[in-house]
């Protein structure tokens, strides 16, 4: 077999896996958006966390669009020998990865601006819905108990909202020991740490595992875009 046969049949092989992950992809995020309840029971305080800053149900639905499209070009232009497909694959990959180095970048350089960003859309939506409603509420509560923190900068993130407007105390996971009532005073002499610190310390924590990670999707996409690239260039020669 030759070398060019083998990175064709490689890359068949490879690029169908892709469209099968985009095709469960997919499935996984029309289920989050349909029933977010039952994904959060199943994956727990790592899905409640994920869906603070960002809409598990659209983010999925979204990657999953992007790699069937991904496999679908990467398999059918190495199966048809098409230059066009396969610099369209190479092309699509290429700003993918550029786009994930400038993420990489962005959030390593400008952690805090990114905390401002996020500061900003989240607060509001605790200080409009915690307490009222029932999934906004349901998915902090999941999120500060998994993580052992309190609201997205500290305690005072739930003043006035429809929870604490009620109850006149603030969420038990913001003192100490989940004391119930958590009053003001408890809750400022405890001071739990917000959620998007605890976030960010648990991923300093575990630097190795997610750079090794982000370094295996980043040699896979390079490998991808080479083998790519060699196929049409040995095409533009046939």
């Amino acid at each position: 077999m030759s070398c060019f046969t083998f990175l064709k049949v490689t890359m068949i092989i490879f690029n169908l896996l892709i469209f099968l992950c985009g095709a469960v992809l997919l499935g996984v995020g029309i289920w989050v958006s349909v029933d977010s309840p039952s994904f959060l029971k199943i994956f727990g305080s790592v899905s409640a966390t994920a869906m603070q800053f960002v809409n598990v149900g659209y983010f999925l639905i979204a990657a999953g669009c992007v790699l069937l499209v991904l496999g679908f070009l990467g398999c059918y232009g190495a199966q048809k020998e098409s230059k066009c497909i396969l610099l369209m694959f190479f092309s699509i990959l290429l700003v993918i990865f550029i786009a994930e180095i400038a993420a990489a970048v962005v959030a390593l350089v400008y952690t805090s601006l990114a905390e401002n960003l996020l500061n900003a859309l989240v607060v509001p939506v605790i200080k409009k819905d915690y307490g009222r409603q029932s999934d906004v509420t349901q998915v902090w509560n999941s999120t500060m108990e998994g993580l052992h923190c309190c609201g997205f900068n500290n305690y005072t993130d739930f003043t006035d909202s429809p929870f604490y407007n009620e109850h006149q105390a603030f969420p038990s996971f913001c003192c100490a020991n989940d004391t119930t009532p958590c009053t003001e005073n408890m809750a400022s002499q405890d001071n739990v740490k917000g959620c998007f610190r605890q976030l960010l310390n648990d991923i300093h924590t575990n630097a190795a595992v997610v750079g090794g990670v982000a370094a295996g999707f980043a040699a896979l996409e390079l490998a991808a875009m080479t083998v790519s690239m060699y196929l049409y260039c040995k095409l533009d020669k046939a």
